[in-house]
């Protein structure tokens, strides 16, 4: 069902450049103004000048950047088609080091009624606009979309690690303190076993859902029946999903004591145990002057009895159901987002009326929604870490053949 192919990637020369450590960046929608500056500061070479650059209007500037960086030979094609095996070693909280691997390659396009690629978030109409815009302007694929498949692993670790026998074309040590790597595989035996491997597999979407939507739409307009993708095992033990925390903008439409009686109406509402971690279906709920944990009653559960199975255990459709729309009257659009449980809380009051915290859905979850045509709401998932953009381009316009 998903087919993969070798491509003829366009790749930063070392030489040009310094080295990658400071032309690489997170995907554009995790990029923040700060940190759009320090990656402009950092390089004259950094890919945010492509995926995210400050000028205006946007696209039609990447485009001059990478146009003068292709002509100028920062930017060079590998001799021959080939998929490129991406590791990434990283530290979790708690101190242990995990190590998530894949395959970067052209994905074929799929409308998602086929089943071969399938989503688990809704999207976002204003990404995907910026998105096109970009697509249009500079013919390339510039971030590779994140994919998983549920099945092939077992059968593919003995290859990655025969790729990864060799010496890795980059390695890169990020902010984060993780580790980037990345082997070209051009062997046709090697490469024919990975693409027979996925041959029967779906691809969920983990991220890149605007930038999938994008190319399906850019296709439609006469661009390239492909997509430039990352795929892994869903089952790779350093598969990490974190959860994403809703801060609530405000100001709220009522105190604190108020907000509390209406919880209490649908949760067991008890103060927040300091050093206990949330057990499955707990919020927090982080308000100035008091934090609280949520367990959902009946009242509660009522709120999602008519969603499909697959979306009645999620705490972020729970929280949106019995508590933001319902009680806040707060949708999507007055909210912001965090991964991390002190940043949130240190958001109230700072940037935030209140924020509530949820646990992540486990990777089977996300699976579940996906095999069942159902979709989670925007920013249920956060898979970490994210992917770097900057180590393969797939630059398709004819422009770039000279």
């Amino acid at each position: 069902m998903a087919v993969i192919a070798p491509f003829p990637a366009v790749r930063y020369d070392p030489a040009r450049v310094g080295g990658l450590r400071d032309v690489i960046a997170p995907p554009y929608d995790v990029i923040s103004p700060a940190a759009q500056d320090a990656l402009y500061a950092r390089s004259p070479y950094n890919v945010v000048r492509l995926i995210l650059a400050r000028e205006t209007p946007r696209a039609p500037a990447a485009a001059a950047a990478l146009e003068r960086w292709w002509r100028e030979g920062v930017l060079v094609r590998d001799p021959a088609p080939a998929l490129y095996l991406y590791r990434q070693t990283f530290r979790l909280a708690d101190g242990s080091e995990r190590t998530r691997e894949g395959v970067l390659c052209r994905l074929r396009l799929e409308s998602f009624a086929s089943g071969r690629v399938r989503p688990h978030e809704r999207t976002f109409p204003g990404p995907k606009a910026d998105r096109l815009a970009l697509l249009r302007a500079t013919g390339a694929y510039l971030s590779p979309i994140f994919g998983l498949y549920a099945g092939a692993g077992a059968s593919l670790r003995d290859v990655f690690a025969g790729a990864a026998a060799a010496a890795p074309l980059e390695t890169v040590d990020g902010d984060g303190g993780e580790r980037h790597r990345v082997w070209r595989i051009d062997d046709p035996a090697v490469v024919a076993r990975i693409q027979a491997a996925l041959a029967d597999e779906a691809i969920l979407i983990a991220d890149g859902h605007h930038r999938y939507e994008t190319a399906l739409g850019f296709r439609d307009e006469g661009g390239p029946p492909t997509v430039l993708a990352y795929v892994a095992d869903m089952h790779d033990p350093g598969l990490v999903i974190l959860p994403t925390h809703r801060l609530v903008r405000g100001p709220l439409a009522f105190g604190a004591d108020a907000l509390e009686a209406a919880l209490r109406e649908r949760f067991d509402v008890a103060p927040r145990p300091a050093g206990r971690p949330r057990a499955a279906g707990e919020i927090d709920c982080i308000l100035p002057d008091r934090r609280l944990r949520l367990r959902a009653g009946a009242a509660a559960r009522a709120t999602v009895a008519d969603l499909p199975p697959t979306l009645r255990t999620l705490d972020v459709e729970l929280l949106r159901r019995a508590i933001l729309e319902p009680i806040l009257r707060v949708d999507a659009h007055g909210l912001d987002f965090t991964h991390d449980d002190e940043e949130a809380i240190a958001a109230v009051p700072a940037r935030a009326a209140a924020a509530f915290l949820v646990n992540p859905p486990t990777i089977d979850a996300v699976r579940d929604v996906c095999l069942a045509g159902e979709v989670m709401p925007q920013k249920s998932t956060y898979f970490h870490p994210k992917l770097a953009d900057g180590f393969v381009f797939d630059l398709f316009d004819p422009r770039w053949s000279a």
